[in-house]
């Protein structure tokens, strides 16, 4: 009986494709997170060049 469970279980492969699923899905999820910190930086990097050109601007409009 043992034998037969054991022999049913390692011929199985209905998980197969679901561990197959989970794979690509994190796969795609590791490469989504890479793209949005690049694009992060970029946007960082303009809001920053806009903080800097809006503060000079109020600066030289103040006289300050």
């Amino acid at each position: 009986m043992k034998k037969q469970f054991l022999t049913n279980l390692i011929r199985d492969e209905r998980g197969t494709s679901a561990v197959e699923m989970g794979l690509i899905v994190g796969l795609i999820v590791i490469a989504m997170f890479s793209a949005l910190q690049g694009f992060a930086n970029a946007n960082m990097e303009i809001w920053t060049t806009v903080h800097s050109k809006v503060g000079a601007s109020n600066r030289a409009a103040t006289g300050g």
